[in-house]
């Protein structure tokens, strides 16, 4: 399947990989059918999606089960009047359901909004009235819905409400009853063209409501890097990327290039993350590759792994926050696994990565790929030398990159603030070294200004994270009349350390920092928390803290 959309698969080092990686895009792609139907043209038993939950039941899926029940999906949105255009809204937990329904709407052409089960009847309002949704796909839990049904009086747009169960209210669709009486699909004509908006997600900054990052058709074919290149899959690979279907992450690392390299998607289905069962699943299903968050890993490393048999685990990749070396360095001493960083956002794939012919280097992000220009910017709009600072942008002037979003759906104002004169700006700093790895430093946001130091929350963190009572940390400014600002430390401790909790191990903490780092860039201030504000991805959401600093 890869040769159809490369020149070139196989690479003999990453000079080869940047100067030789080219993707083919096709008139009209449509993953649905390109894929996930060739596939099953194909290879009708190849094993595409094992489905397992919290409750021990677990479900494979080939390409030829997910093209019989993605069509029948298609034919009863069809039937329900959604069409070519139209905005659906998944809100879908980690249900299989999401799998199918995200493939029928591909295939005729809708626009898909997948979505968090934390909406609240506010947020859902928003995205109604922002996108002009047509329907709304839930899972059937009491909260999800009784948020939806609060909303639904001022979501005038929405005509269709589709439950997968297990409720199903009065006035809802049953999407289950209904694909299983629609009638015999028929291929549109025409379902797509490249331009079109294929996925849309709601996506949350510093300020302001959330942006809505529109993608077209051939998004999928830029996450080939993520999946081939990244996780480093192959067709017998069982992939593991722990994320909730409302998140960006999911078809980054369980659907678009997973289902093109024809590898076996694992998802687990549950409702608390507890690190233990985790590494169960590791044991009993012998997953081949991971990919998660940096905090799943540093509770991980707090387990006895010693005790569970993860022989079958060959790759782990890591995405959402910068990695702090420690976790690294720890992961390794106990698996023998490296992990192999990347950096993207929701408005791309992956711009820069340690890919496997990239060796690791703990707390890099890695060097840049062959899809995307990297250049660091500084504040004076030069370019940054190495060894400093800058704001991480793409540049088009040769080439938009396949992957990179189309707009910021009905915000022109918006999307030329980000993107303009064939520089789309990241938002993000980061440094690079001599040899091209590029570490992060932070958002531009959370830089903080100290005394007329610049000091990026990460480098500080990771010193924290080196100090045993330390399980997760978030680095703040907090406003200060003499220095600007002065750094703050909010710390989760460990099981042992929080019954030390006081001015004697602050003490200590800050001690620890100023022989780890540069001794200006300790915590003055240090709170101890009980957990750190999240957002659904795993994100440390810094943006809350510093609200609460500044109150």
């Amino acid at each position: 399947m890869l040769e159809r959309y490369l020149d070139k698969t196989e690479f003999e080092n990453y000079d080869d990989f940047l100067a030789n990686f080219n993707i083919k895009v096709p008139e009209n792609f449509n993953f649905g059918y390109d894929i996930v139907d060739e596939w099953a043209r194909v290879a009708p038993d190849k094993k595409a999606l094992l489905w397992t939950n919290d409750q021990g039941i677990e479900i494979q899926f080939t390409f030829a089960d997910i093209k019989r029940e993605s069509d029948k999906a298609a034919s009863f949105f069809t039937q329900l009047g959604v069409k070519r255009g139209d905005m659906v809204m998944l809100i879908l937990k980690r249900r299989y359901q999401f799998w199918i329904a995200i493939t029928a709407l591909h295939k005729i052409g809708a626009t898909v909004i997948p979505a968090t089960h934390l909406l609240t009847e506010k947020d859902i309002i928003y995205r109604a009235k922002a996108a002009d949704i047509k329907a709304i796909v839930a899972v059937g839990d009491e909260e999800v819905l009784t948020h939806i049904e609060k909303a639904r009086p001022n979501c005038p747009s929405v005509v269709n409400y589709i439950s997968i169960g297990p409720s199903i209210p009065e006035g809802w669709d049953d999407f289950n009853r209904g694909i299983e009486e629609a009638p015999a699909f028929v291929r549109p004509e025409l379902a797509n063209t490249n331009d079109d908006i294929s996925i849309m997600y709601f996506t949350s900054g510093t300020t302001g409501e959330p942006k809505m990052v529109a993608h077209d058709f051939t998004y999928p074919l830029g996450h080939i890097i993520t999946a081939k290149y990244w996780h480093n899959l192959t067709q017998d690979s069982l992939h593991l990327t722990l994320a909730d279907t409302g998140w960006g992450k999911a078809v980054w690392g369980k659907y678009y290039g997973q289902w093109i390299v024809g590898a076996n998607v694992f998802v687990y289905d549950y409702e608390k993350f507890t690190p233990a069962d985790l590494l169960v699943i590791f044991e009993k299903y012998r997953i081949t590759s991971f990919c998660a968050p940096p905090t799943v890993f540093r509770f991980l490393i707090r387990e006895d792994i010693k005790k569970y048999d993860l022989s079958a685990l060959k790759y782990c990749t890591i995405a959402g926050e910068a990695l702090n070396p420690s976790v690294y360095e720890k992961w390794k001493e106990l698996t023998g696994i490296k992990m192999f960083e990347a950096f993207g956002q929701t408005e791309t794939t992956i711009t820069i990565g340690t890919y496997p012919m990239v060796e690791p280097r703990p707390g890099s992000m890695g060097k840049k790929g062959p899809v995307y220009d990297i250049n660091l910017m500084k504040s004076d709009g030069t370019w940054a030398e190495d060894g400093e600072q800058g704001e991480i942008v793409v540049c088009t002037h040769r080439k938009r990159p396949v992957g990179l979003f189309k707009e910021y759906y009905r915000d022109p104002e918006l999307t030329k603030e980000a993107y303009d004169n064939n520089i789309y700006h990241t938002g993000d700093v980061a440094w690079r070294d001599e040899d091209g790895y590029y570490w992060f430093i932070g958002r531009k946001d959370d830089v903080i200004k100290s005394s007329g130091y610049r000091i990026g929350p990460f480098e500080v963190e990771s010193a924290l994270m080196t100090h045993p009572a330390v399980v997760e940390c978030a680095i703040t400014g907090v406003p200060d009349e003499i220095r600007g600002q002065v750094v703050k430390a909010t710390i989760v401790l460990s099981g042992e350390y929080k019954d030390k909790a006081g001015d004697a191990l602050i003490a200590e903490i800050q001690d620890h920092v100023k022989r780890t780092t540069a001794p200006y860039k300790y915590p003055r201030i240090i709170e101890f928390v009980d957990e750190l504000p999240k957002t659904i991805s795993g994100k440390i959401r810094r943006v809350e803290i510093r609200q609460k600093n500044n109150q």
